[in-house]
């Protein structure tokens, strides 16, 4: 059984406790319901600055598994070293 993600409505230091997929689910439900053109102004303008905190969690996680991805490189002789992340730059969809 799917869990059904949460509606935190937490602070800022809530969210930032959320483990990236929990974030991720949180801010996806969130765009689906503001998607779906039900909500109150005022309820929207909520869900929108939890939406913006939640982006910056999952940037944030994202971040760090970048920089240990980078760090966790091993060489040949067993060394280990710091190896740049080969990631190629997003172009947009035209």
């Amino acid at each position: 059984m799917s869990k059904s993600p949460k509606n935190t409505g937490g602070t800022a230091q809530d969210l930032a406790q959320l483990p990236f997929e929990e974030a991720l689910q949180r801010l996806e439900a969130i765009v689906a319901e503001m998607e779906s053109e039900t909500l109150p102004l005022e309820q929207l303008l909520t869900r929108f600055e939890e939406g913006v905190k939640l982006v910056e969690v999952c940037q944030t996680r994202l971040a760090a598994a970048e920089l240990r991805i980078q760090q966790l490189e091993k060489t040949a002789s067993g060394e280990t070293r710091l190896k740049p992340l080969d990631v190629e730059p997003e172009t947009p969809n035209k």
